[in-house]
């Protein structure tokens, strides 16, 4: 979408959070973190499809970040949720190796980069 007040287009990105104290190995992580995203991606694209059409079309930026406790996936969640963001809590099955309804990640937009840095920035990428 076209910024009006900057006079160039906004910059999209979504972001996935990755918990980290699960010990889940790179395929488990792999699966979580497209699970999130593609979930994301449709929240967004129901409620903002302008927003997640403009997102395909710069590239699907992503970004994937860690925490290593549920408690901060969760607190990250709500703080995406009360600013408006479409957003998305990742709940294990329990099939394979952690337990049933492990949170395991988040998804985050697509939405603008500028607010998803300023919110999120301080996080390490995984």
């Amino acid at each position: 979408m076209f910024d009006f007040l900057r006079g160039k287009s906004k910059e999209y990105k979504q972001i996935i959070i990755i918990r980290t104290d699960l010990n889940m190995g790179k395929g488990k992580i792999a699966a979580q973190a497209s699970h999130a995203s593609v979930s994301a991606y449709l929240l967004t694209n129901d409620k903002h499809p302008d927003v997640a059409r403009e997102w395909i079309n710069q590239g699907q930026k992503k970004v994937v970040l860690k925490v290593n406790a549920e408690d901060d996936l969760i607190r990250l969640f709500r703080k995406a949720k009360d600013e408006g963001i479409p957003s998305v809590i990742i709940t294990d099955a329990g099939r394979t190796q952690i337990p049933s309804g492990s949170k395991t990640a988040v998804g985050i937009g697509p939405w603008d980069e500028q607010t998803l840095t300023r919110l999120f920035g301080d996080l390490k990428l995984l």
